[in-house]
């Protein structure tokens, strides 16, 4: 004879970063992906800081169509910030990928031991840093305004089409060698940078193109100083945009591979 009882939905282990153990407690009324409050899995030394998320979203199948939903994965990704940026104000975590996700704490705790090596890597290279994000944006100058209306001869319009790309140029060699210069000053001022592909404006949506997409690790005790260095570049050249992120936990600096700053 069978029983119909119902069914209970499994929970799966989502993991946000791995840190050394905490000198404090998280917020207690921190949530995370989910709803669900995080929770610390400690393991040989190092502890997992993870949460408690429905298989019916987060297990493979159901995970990959939703990561196809703009609106969840936005969701998904801000609470996911929520507790690094709360472990950031207590210690330097080493922030795993989004949707990082185990069958159960066993399987964390796995995860662990296989990565033990590079976990600690990561974390001696964090220790007591924060990351800092600059980018730097320039316009598309104007063409110049024609002096006698339309062309009046193929000459004529070849000596404008000239006149403008001649002011393009000068505006992406002044903003290259301005983002050269500005990166050379930080990296001076940072134990490890990185220099990111420039964001494409159709999916940032932010106006100007990005000739800088840098990150920049930085000690907690100099973080006022290099948000001076920057700000003080910020009216330097008027035609160019310098915006300044952070500080975040170093998700830019996880893996060990180091990277000699370029435009």
């Amino acid at each position: 004879m069978t029983t119909d009882e119902p069914y209970e939905p499994r929970e799966l282990r989502y993991v946000y970063a791995v840190c050394h153990p905490l000198d404090a407690p998280l917020q207690a009324e921190l949530t995370g992906v989910a709803g669900a409050p995080p929770r610390q899995l400690e393991h040989q030394g190092l502890v997992a800081v993870v949460g408690s998320v429905p298989e019916r979203d987060f297990a493979e199948a159901p995970l990959h169509a939703h990561l196809e939903d703009l609106d969840w994965l936005t969701e998904t990704a801000r609470a996911h910030q929520n507790v690094i940026a709360a472990l950031t104000t207590v210690t330097s975590p080493l922030p795993l990928r989004l949707a990082t996700v185990f069958r159960d704490d066993a399987g964390v705790r796995l995860m662990m031991e296989q990565e033990e090596r590079r976990f600690r890597a990561g974390l001696d290279r964090l220790a007591g840093r924060v990351e800092w994000g600059v980018k730097v944006y320039v316009e598309e100058p104007e063409a110049p305004a024609p002096a006698t209306g339309p062309a009046t001869s193929g000459r004529d319009y070849l000596r404008r089409r000239r006149a403008e790309r001649t002011a393009r140029d000068d505006t992406w060699r002044r903003a290259e060698g301005f983002a050269q210069e500005l990166h050379d000053e930080l990296s001076r001022h940072a134990s490890h940078t990185r220099v990111h592909p420039p964001q494409n404006p159709e999916l940032s949506r932010v106006s100007g193109l990005n000739v800088l997409n840098a990150a920049y690790l930085v000690e907690r005790s100099d973080a006022e100083e290099f948000v001076e260095r920057v700000d003080a570049t910020k009216d330097r050249e008027p035609d160019l945009r310098v915006e300044l992120t952070g500080p975040w936990a170093g998700y830019s600096f996880t893996s060990d591979d180091d990277e000699e700053g370029r435009t």
